[in-house]
């Protein structure tokens, strides 16, 4: 396979192709059927992270390397870990057999990654990610997606205006080949704004491709961004992605009593998400629910790990509440809410757990 040109390299003639090479993301089974970029309601249209796949917040990441050299696994930490110098998650290379994520090193496989939670619905015994070259900055784009970060080219306030049939005749040829569905999801589709949060168009972001004048209608050209730009940096410790907090790691969550009384609370600022947990000591059928008039999405997760993400729900509740109704087996769950409006949206509510 020759040498990849995905963050935009210089080609020479006897080692690399004279078209741009690039990563993949990757999507579940149960995406594939339908478009992965839908138009909804509200939201603003504003580096990018998909939020229906983020990891909840102060979460550690355990890595298992499926073969690679030591110099290859050596590489990819390093560059995994330029995020976790900002952002509250962690990565532990333990090469656990159920790691969250797994990384192959396939020469014939190209760069590509699972998004966020995505990795969790890959079976034990597949790759999330695959590091195919590891120029520049290839590695840390990937672990960029593993936590849950999309394609800076596809954020809403980019203005790209595509020469589609260019890009279409490009990607369809050496070293791509790609079909039209894969070249519309990996570049020409943007995200609409109730899927993501972010910053401005930023094009220094490690997470933007490499793709050259002749691809769009302006003229506009990208340059190689092998390390993290500022924006990148700092997006990623804010409050619409992982931010710390002053004592270090997430807040504690509070704990909720199956059949108890709802508990009160309250999401005070834009971005906000509030923990919660609860025991489940005999396996049945649960319901959590909140109550109000706050427009609420709801995340649920375990037993026994704050990664495992079980159902995602926005409003199966009341009028504008989040409900999820599952089998769940003893142990301990995390339930993770936040307002649908994730600029602006604020408003008390109420949460609780009942056997079903």
């Amino acid at each position: 396979m020759p040498t990849s040109t995905r963050k935009g390299k210089p080609a020479t003639a006897a080692t690399t192709p004279t078209r741009p090479h690039f990563c993949t993301d990757r999507l579940p089974a149960h995406e594939l059927a339908r478009p992965q970029l839908t138009i909804g309601r509200g939201g603003g249209a504003r580096a990018i992270i998909v939020i229906s796949k983020m990891w909840p917040n102060g979460s550690t990441l355990r890595v298992r390397f499926m073969g690679g050299t030591a110099a290859q696994k050596n590489l990819a930490r390093q560059q995994a870990l330029w995020w976790t110098e900002h952002a509250n998650l962690k990565f532990d290379f333990n090469d656990a057999p159920d790691a969250e994520i797994r990384v192959a090193f396939n020469p014939n496989d190209g760069a590509w990654s699972f998004i966020g939670t995505d990795c969790k619905g890959i079976p034990l015994n597949q790759p999330t990610m695959n590091l195919g070259f590891m120029d520049g900055g290839t590695a840390a784009h990937e672990f960029g997606h593993a936590i849950g970060l999309g394609h800076e080219h596809q954020n809403p306030r980019g203005g790209i205006q595509w020469n589609e049939a260019r890009v279409i005749q490009d990607l369809s040829g050496s070293p791509n080949f790609w079909d039209e569905a894969t070249i519309r999801h990996n570049v020409i589709n943007k995200y609409s704004t109730n899927q993501i949060r972010g910053t401005e168009f930023d094009d220094n972001s490690i997470m933007l491709y490499f793709f050259p004048a002749s691809w769009t209608q302006g003229g506009m050209a990208t340059h190689a961004n092998e390390v993290l730009s500022e924006l990148d940096k700092s997006f990623i410790a804010s409050s619409q992605a992982y931010p710390k907090t002053d004592v270090g790691g997430a807040p504690a969550p509070v704990v909720l009593k199956t059949d108890g009384t709802p508990k009160s609370a309250s999401i005070g600022k834009t971005g906000e998400e509030d923990l919660f947990s609860f025991k489940v000591t005999k396996a049945g059928r649960y319901v959590v629910e909140t109550g109000g008039t706050t427009d609420l999405v709801m995340k649920l997760y375990g037993p026994n790990n704050p990664t495992a993400l079980i159902a995602e729900d926005d409003d199966s509740g009341v009028a504008l509440n989040a409900r999820i109704i599952a089998t769940l087996l003893p142990g301990t769950y995390l339930v993770q809410i936040r307002h649908y409006n994730l600029n602006n949206g604020t408003g008390n509510y109420t949460v609780r757990v009942r056997k079903g």
